[in-house]
């Protein structure tokens, strides 16, 4: 995955957004507020922190010498992952659902609920556009 994909997957989450709030090298995604993904703009390779949970992440670095614990984050709770160094897509997209899925667990049950609730809407969308093809 490069880091253009990385970026349009990230924000395809519900409720997702972007900014700069650490500077112009530092991109971060946050939903409703709160961070689930980090991407340094001038490492090479691309690197991106993660939620992760604790022992998911312990096994994530045991699996791929591109996980290692979060770079100037919580080390029992961020991964630092290269994301152009090999790992399959379908494993960096598990990767950031769960970090993505951590994040709005965590948040009050009115704002998860509205979160939820534009995921099944946009199902729902879907769905509609697929029976009308």
């Amino acid at each position: 995955m490069d880091l253009p994909d990385f970026r349009e997957y990230c924000l395809t989450k519900a409720g997702a957004t972007e900014g700069t709030p650490f500077g112009e090298t530092v991109l971060v995604f946050k939903v409703a507020g709160k961070m689930f993904a980090l991407v340094s703009l001038d490492e090479v390779p691309a690197t991106a922190n993660l939620k992760c949970d604790p022992d998911l992440a312990l096994e994530l670095r045991d699996r791929y010498e591109q996980v290692r614990p979060g770079y100037h984050m919580n080390k029992k709770h961020w991964n630092t992952i290269e994301i152009e160094s090999g790992i399959p897509d379908a494993e960096l997209r598990k990767m950031i659902d769960h970090s993505y899925d951590l994040v709005v667990q965590s948040l009050p049950r009115a704002i998860r609920a509205k979160i939820l609730n534009a995921v099944a809407r946009g199902r729902s969308a879907i769905a509609r556009r697929r029976a009308r093809c």
